[in-house]
């Protein structure tokens, strides 16, 4: 769902710079009669596309990266706590001398 939504935003982004570059009469179309282009209208809902990219990014990043980053901290601190074996890269040989 991260990918998801991190390709979307960035996809849109993309799609924008392309036809502001490669089709430049599209952009100018009006839209409506108040002056408004597709060119701004497509520039403006930029902002809720990054937005909701983000919602959704940290909403994601809550349910599924904090546990097991909290988990992994837990293990580690009751490892120090009890003495248990020292992580991986502090078993080496010559760590600490």
């Amino acid at each position: 769902m991260r990918r998801v939504s991190t390709l979307t935003a960035l996809g849109y982004f993309t799609l924008f710079l392309l036809l502001s570059g490669y089709a430049p009469g599209l952009m100018t179309r009006p839209v409506g009669d108040g002056g408004l282009t597709i060119g701004l209208l497509l520039a403006v809902c930029q902002l809720p596309v990054a937005l909701v990219s983000i919602a959704v990014y940290e909403w994601t990043a809550r349910r599924t990266v904090d546990p097991l980053s909290t988990g992994l901290r837990d293990r580690a601190a009751r490892r120090h706590h009890t003495g248990g074996p020292a992580p991986a890269q502090d078993r080496r040989k010559g760590a600490g001398r």
